[in-house]
């Protein structure tokens, strides 16, 4: 069985959206909150980052979370893992070819979220007061 996507269309668009497609997967891991920040990071720093000043400059993620980022950053080859045989051991982390190529893609989306929060707030907003002013649906039970 084939489980490669191809291209659709003109257009060139991988049919990421089929089921069997492995770049459905990929997708998956980049739409995680914390992937598109550590990548944020690495790509800002520029050069290789130690775990604890990784950890300093992404407000509010716990050790656990960006150790499990990370590995799945590196699992996927985005992001070069260096141990130094040091004692106590130095780690460092970069962003392999790979994950610089996605820089652009991320930092683009970061630019567009800064660029649009106030409208994405205001919308939220005027959802929320339209959703509270809604009256409760009735419940039908049964009769007595």
């Amino acid at each position: 069985m084939d489980t490669a996507c191809h291209p659709a269309g003109a257009a060139g668009l991988v049919e990421s959206y089929l089921h069997h497609c492995p770049a459905r997967e990929v997708l998956a891991v980049l739409a995680d909150k914390w992937v598109m920040l550590v990548l944020g990071v690495l790509r800002d720093q520029g050069a290789p980052i130690r775990f604890n000043e990784l950890r300093r400059r992404l407000d509010g993620i716990t050790q656990k979370m960006l150790t499990r980022t990370l590995r799945n950053l590196e699992r996927e080859g985005l992001v070069r893992r260096a141990v130094y045989p040091t004692v106590p051991p130095r780690v460092e982390y970069s962003l392999t070819e790979l994950g610089t190529s996605i820089g652009a893609i991320s930092h683009a989306m970061g630019v567009w979220a800064v660029q649009h929060q106030d409208r994405i707030l205001a919308a939220r907003a005027e959802f929320d007061a339209r959703a509270a002013a809604e009256p409760e649906p009735l419940s039908v039970g049964p009769s007595r």
